[in-house]
């Protein structure tokens, strides 16, 4: 339990770092859409090395296939509404993608906390937090430029950060009797949801603050997370 509340704290903790980053010590629009590139690179071979792969493996490919399907159907789904019917855009936007997509994706690192010692998880937690640090930071930029408050911005991600620190603790406490069949929906759902935020929230803007250096970026990430897989034995 006290590597699952330091994982949490470590990871939740990056996403109350990058609202101040981005609301106190702003960053140029390129370097925003470079470590956003970044983090979303680390977290396409995490997805796929830490979540799909290991569900294959002690489920089925089809439990797999359903999982992401689902997820990112989900995500998609809620990601519409904010923005079309809600009226969430900008960084408010982006606040509920990474709501939407982080609760399964925290019931997912809990989940891989389970009987797991310090470098098994080094793979996954610091691909979310590589992700959650440079998205903190734009999304709070975008909300105080549309006119709110610092402090209310930054209150707003410190409850995100809360409930997603809820969600993996939950997953580590709630699933931990639960089959393998369970675990691997619930691990491909996430999966699934993060692959539909990187297509749609990550990536365009990525490659709209920093053109074609966002390729570069997505790189090193994915480079990166594969270097702290390896530290995982991965």
């Amino acid at each position: 339990m006290v590597m699952t509340l330091i994982v949490v704290a470590v990871v939740s903790g990056a996403l109350l770092a990058g609202a101040a980053w981005g609301l106190y010590a702003p960053l140029g629009k390129r370097t925003e859409g470079f470590l956003v590139a970044l983090a979303g690179g680390a977290l396409l071979l995490s997805v796929t090395s830490e979540l799909i792969e290991p569900s294959i493996q002690r489920s089925s490919v089809w439990i797999a296939a359903g999982g992401v399907l689902a997820g990112a159907g989900m995500f998609t789904l809620a990601d519409w509404l904010v923005k079309e019917k809600w009226g969430g855009g900008s960084g408010g936007g982006l606040l509920a993608a990474i709501t939407l997509d982080g609760i399964p994706e925290n019931l997912a690192l809990g989940v891989a906390l389970i009987g797991a010692g310090p470098m098994e998880v080094a793979a996954l937690a610091g691909s979310i937090l590589l992700s959650n640090l440079p998205e903190a930071a734009g999304g709070a930029k975008e909300m105080a430029d549309d006119g709110r408050s610092r402090g209310k911005v930054f209150l707003l991600w410190a409850g995100t950060a809360a409930i997603l620190s809820l969600a993996a603790i939950a997953g580590n406490l709630l699933l931990e009797g639960a089959s393998e069949t369970h675990l691997a929906a619930i691990r491909c759902f996430a999966a699934g949801a993060v692959i539909a935020s990187l297509a749609v929230e990550v990536f365009p803007q990525a490659f709209r603050e920093d053109d074609y250096w966002a390729g570069i970026a997505t790189a090193i990430g994915a480079v990166l997370a594969f270097l702290l897989g390896s530290l995982g034995g991965g």
